[in-house]
C-alpha cells in the first residue's frame, strides 16, 4: 500500500472539451425544421444558439445533485483507479498526465490524501471535508467508483472469457501473428516510416500507441515506452462508437428496428412526448434530451454540474438519469454533443440482451469481440453494472484497428456479416438535425470529415475520445490508423496525427473516389 498527501499547486490544465466544431456560413434544411431565422451578420455560433431556443420546448432544467468537488474526486478516482490496475501505469504519471475531462487538473490539488491500496485494488481519495470518493477493481468490468458511504457495488462483476485460442497462435486479425512477406511495392514504405515519427512527436504528445492497416494488413506499428500490443488503454469516447456497433448486431439480430420508437419503459406513459424519439434519433446525437454539456454552444456553468460528466462521476444508476431527463427539442431537429444519449443506447442494448435471457456483461466478446479478434476489451460500468460506453473502456491499439476494419469491409468479417447491411453508410451520413445546424460533422457515433478539418478525404469518418484518441476510417485509401495516447498530450498529439494523416495518404494508393459523399 502506498500513502501520498497532495499539497496544493497552481492548475496548470481545465477542462478538455470533447466537441470542437466548425459551422458552414448557409444553413441547410434537409427536411429539417430551420426554426428561428437569425441576421445574415450572426456568427455561426449566436446562429446556433438561436436556431436552438427557437425550436425549445417549455420544459423544466433540474441540474444532477451533489457537490462538484465531489463529483470531480470520484473522477479521479476511477482515473487512477483504471490507470493502475487496468492499464499499469504509474500512479503519479497517472495523476499527472490522465483524464482530465472527468477530473479537472486544478481540482485534483484539493485532495488531502490519495491511498492506493494494492492488495485490495482500489483507490481513495479524500477531502478536506472529510469525504472519500472510492474506485474499486472489478475484474472484468474494470474500475468503479463507489457511492459516497457504501462499501460495495450494487451488482455481482461478471467474469468474462474470450472463446478465442491464444493470441501468438493465429495469424492477424484473429491473433497477433503478422506476416513474413514484403509489403506491397505500391506503398511507400518511408513514408510510412515518416508517418509514425510524426505521430510520436514532439515527446510531449505522449502519444502511447499508433497502428496503421492498409488493406487490412499491419503496415505501421509502434507503442510508447512501457506500453505493449497488449496494453489496453484508455479510449474515452470512441466507446460511443462501440455502442453503435453493438447496437447494431442487435438490429442485424432482429432485436430492434434501427426506426423505431425508441422503448424507453420510462417514456412509456400515455402522452410523453419522449415516446416518439426513434432508436435512430439517438445514435445521430439528435434525440433533444436536456442534458447539459461541455460542447453546448449557450454553454452556462452557473446552472451547475454537468449531466454529460454526472454520467460518469455520479455514482448513480446512469441508465436511470439519461432516461428521466425532459424533451429539450423535438427529436430530429437539433444535434448536441450529449452523452444522455449512448448510455440510452446502452440502456436499450441492456434491456435487448437480458429482454431474450442472455447474459449482458459477456453480450460484446460474445457476439462481436470473439468474432473479430478482440481478446483485451475492458468495458467499466456504473455501481449498478450498466455499462458506461460513452467513454469508460480501455482497449489495445491493435483492438481498436480491428474494429475500424470491420467497418472498412463494410460490417463484413471473414465472409459473414456481423453488422446490418447499409450500417456503415448510415454511421458514416450527416445527421439530419446536425446538418439543419449547419455543423456537417457527425453522423451517428461517428465523426465526419465534411468540413477538412483533417488533412483527408471528405468521406473519411472516426471515432473519436477526449484527450487525442482516434480511430479513422479512409475507404479511398483503404487505410485504418489509430491514434491513442496520455490525455494531457492532447494537443500537441492532433497535430503530430494530422501530419502522419498527411504523410499515409502520399504512402498510399488510392483506391476510389475520395470526394464521394455517403
Amino acid at each position: 500500500m502506498s500513502r501520498v498527501t497532495l499539497r496544493t499547486a497552481a492548475a496548470v490544465a481545465g477542462v478538455f472539451l470533447l466537441l470542437v466544431s466548425s459551422a458552414c456560413e448557409n444553413q441547410h434544411n434537409s427536411g429539417v425544421d430551420s426554426g428561428t431565422s437569425t441576421s445574415a451578420n450572426a456568427s455561426p455560433r449566436d446562429a446556433l444558439v438561436a436556431r436552438g431556443k427557437g425550436l425549445e420546448l417549455d420544459t423544466k432544467y433540474v441540474p444532477p445533485p451533489g457537490d462538484a468537488l465531489e463529483h470531480h474526486t470520484s473522477g479521479f478516482a476511477k482515473i487512477l483507479c483504471s490507470a493502475i490496475f487496468v492499464t499499469g501505469l504509474d500512479e503519479d504519471f497517472a495523476a499527472e498526465n490522465i483524464g482530465y475531462f472527468t477530473s479537472p487538473y486544478e481540482e485534483r490539488t484539493k485532495v488531502t490524501e490519495r491511498v492506493v491500496d494494492r492488495e485490495k485494488k482500489e483507490v481513495r481519495l479524500t477531502l478536506p471535508s472529510g469525504v472519500t470518493r472510492v474506485a474499486r477493481y472489478l475484474g472484468d468490468q474494470g474500475c468503479v467508483t463507489l457511492p459516497i458511504g457504501e462499501n460495495d457495488v450494487y451488482f455481482t462483476p461478471a467474469n468474462v472469457e474470450s472463446a478465442l485460442p491464444d493470441t501468438s497462435t493465429q495469424s492477424w486479425p484473429m491473433g497477433d501473428m503478422l506476416p513474413t512477406t514484403s509489403l506491397s511495392a505500391e506503398l511507400d514504405a518511408q513514408k510510412v516510416a515518416e508517418a509514425i515519427d510524426a505521430a510520436f512527436e514532439p515527446a510531449e504528445a505522449l502519444t502511447a500507441a499508433f497502428v496503421v492497416t492498409w488493406k487490412g494488413r499491419i503496415i505501421g506499428e509502434r507503442y510508447r515506452e512501457g506500453i505493449t500490443l497488449h496494453t489496453p488503454l484508455e479510449s474515452w469516447s470512441m466507446g460511443k462508437s462501440l455502442t453503435a456497433t453493438l447496437m447494431g448486431i442487435l438490429i442485424h439480430q432482429g432485436v430492434y428496428d434501427l426506426w423505431q420508437p425508441a422503448p424507453v419503459p420510462e417514456w412509456q406513459n400515455a402522452g410523453d412526448p419522449r415516446a416518439e424519439i426513434r432508436i435512430a434519433d439517438i445514435l445521430r446525437m439528435s434525440s433533444g434530451l436536456r442534458c447539459r454539456a461541455p460542447g453546448d454552444p449557450d454553454l452556462d456553468w452557473s446552472l451547475g454540474y454537468l449531466d454529460h460528466l454526472y454520467l460518469y462521476t455520479g455514482s448513480v444508476n446512469s441508465f436511470a438519469w439519461a432516461a428521466t431527463r425532459p424533451q429539450q427539442w423535438p427529436p430530429n431537429t437539433v444535434g448536441r454533443y450529449r452523452n444522455c444519449d449512448p448510455v440510452l443506447i446502452n440502456y436499450l442494448i441492456r434491456l435487448g440482451v437480458e429482454g431474450r435471457g442472455d447474459e449482458y456483461h459477456s453480450f460484446p466478446q460474445r457476439e462481436l469481440f470473439d468474432q473479430i479478434g478482440v481478446r483485451n476489451m475492458v468495458m467499466e460500468t456504473d455501481p449498478y453494472g450498466n455499462f458506461l460506453l460513452q467513454g469508460s473502456e480501455f482497449g489495445t491499439g491493435r483492438d481498436w484497428a480491428r474494429l475500424g476494419n470491420l467497418y472498412l469491409q463494410e460490417g463484413m468479417w471473414n465472409g459473414a456479416r456481423i453488422l446490418p447491411e447499409g450500417w456503415t453508410e448510415f454511421v458514416s451520413t450527416l445527421a439530419p438535425a446536425w446538418e439543419a445546424d449547419s455543423r456537417p460533422i457527425y453522423g451517428a457515433f461517428f465523426w465526419l470529415n465534411r468540413t477538412g478539418g483533417d488533412p483527408i478525404p471528405h468521406n473519411a469518418y472516426s471515432m473519436r475520445g477526449a484527450g487525442g484518441q482516434s480511430t479513422t476510417i479512409i475507404p479511398s485509401h483503404d487505410l485504418v490508423v489509430v491514434r491513442l495516447g496520455h490525455y494531457k498530450g492532447a494537443t500537441p498529439g492532433t497535430e503530430g496525427l494530422r501530419a502522419a494523416l498527411a504523410l499515409l495518404l502520399d504512402a498510399v494508393p488510392e483506391s476510389q473516389d475520395s470526394e464521394s459523399e455517403t
